[in-house]
């Protein structure tokens, strides 16, 4: 009898332990792919919230509480992504998500969001019509490749002299996506398309999709991959002796992709909302911590991570309490200056106001092209 009134006695002091755990800091919920063919990326957002927790966290914190985050993988998949959710708000309590990466997974933990009343913000997932669902408690900081595509199809078209355009994407919604986005855009612009074809997530092997797009014989080809499937891609592109011209959207100027790359990544253009190289002080300042952290420069998904984190813990310090609806409510009147523009969002969660930028690869540095602010939908 002794026995199980101490068990009972410890399982009581672990739950009080937990509780009082729970009250002592702000939980943020983070669910990214740490494991897959995106986990590069998936690790590069995780690295980037971190950041800004740790600078927030030297600074006191949030409503003189410490933040911290619970991460899980969601591995980009929507059925381990919601599964993530449902853990992370149930047993762990968090206030808040972000994540899911993925628009696929980021699409199925929407209703979870919905259904807890949990804000949920996302600053990766581009599929346009994610905040066209009605959801209440979902935000996208994050660029679509609809506008990607309407604000940079015509820069391409004349730079690169574009008059047939084949398309490769992987074979997922962001995928998809982009190559309907960017074949419309270019093709009201006149550019032919000659070839679309896509290839699952973790492919290594792109020489039969290669040899198609030789024999398309197109002037470029716009890509839309993430950092190992990109790189391994681009790398057999230069293997074959291929010499049309590639632009597309994806973690092309990320530190990661260059890196996997090498040489095979000069002269690559690519669509993105962040790059190290843009030139403001708030940028060098982010650019010169996330290295001092990581020992690299910051890309896409870091800068990524980091703004979502800083945006949530701004909504949290304006809602004046670690609520959820009150989160949420001060979540739209957000006015975040981050390395790349000032966020705010529409009524129904879209983000605007930060600029997207056209870069060219050279000599390993992605150097920015064109910039544009972008504008309220």
């Amino acid at each position: 009898m002794r026995k199980w009134s101490q068990v009972i006695s410890l399982a009581g002091l672990v739950a009080m332990s937990a509780l009082a755990s729970a009250q002592e800091t702000v939980r943020i919920g983070v669910i990214e792919p740490l494991t897959g063919s995106v986990a590069y990326n998936g690790l590069a957002s995780v690295n980037g919230a971190k950041l800004a927790v740790s600078l927030r966290n030297a600074a006191g914190g949030v409503l003189g509480r410490k933040i911290e985050l619970v991460i899980e993988d969601g591995q980009c998949r929507p059925a381990n992504s919601v599964n993530a959710a449902e853990k992370l708000v149930q047993r762990d309590k968090v206030v808040a998500l972000q994540g899911a990466f993925c628009s696929s997974a980021t699409a199925a933990v929407m209703p979870v969001a919905e259904k807890y009343k949990i804000p949920f913000l996302t600053g990766v997932s581009s599929k346009a019509d994610l905040t066209e669902k009605g959801m209440q408690y979902f935000f996208r900081s994050a660029e679509t490749d609809r506008l990607m595509s309407k604000t940079f199809s015509k820069i391409l078209a004349d730079k690169l002299e574009l008059k047939t355009v084949a398309y490769i994407g992987v074979n997922d919604d962001w995928g998809r996506g982009g190559v309907e986005d960017f074949s419309k855009d270019l093709e009201a612009l006149g550019v032919k398309t000659v070839m679309k074809e896509y290839f699952d997530h973790g492919a290594t092997d792109f020489y039969t999709l290669l040899t198609k797009l030789r024999a398309s014989k197109a002037d470029g080809v716009f890509v839309a991959a993430e950092t190992q499937d990109g790189s391994t891609l681009v790398k057999q592109f230069k293997e074959l002796g291929l010499t049309t011209k590639i632009f597309g959207v994806g973690s092309w100027a990320t530190a990661d992709f260059i890196g996997l790359t090498g040489d095979a990544s000069e002269g690559i253009y690519a669509a993105v909302p962040y790059a190290s190289s843009l030139s403001n002080d708030r940028n060098k300042a982010f650019v010169e911590q996330y290295a001092k952290a990581y020992n690299e420069k910051p890309g896409k998904y870091s800068a990524a991570g980091y703004n979502a984190m800083n945006i949530l813990l701004d909504a949290v310090q304006r809602a004046g309490k670690a609520e959820p609806e009150a989160i949420r409510d001060a979540l739209r009147q957000t006015d975040y200056a981050a390395p790349n523009g000032r966020y705010r969002f529409t009524d129904k969660g879209e983000g605007y106001g930060f600029d997207v930028a056209l870069v060219r690869i050279s000599n390993r540095e992605p150097n920015v092209v064109a910039q544009s602010a972008t504008e309220k939908p």
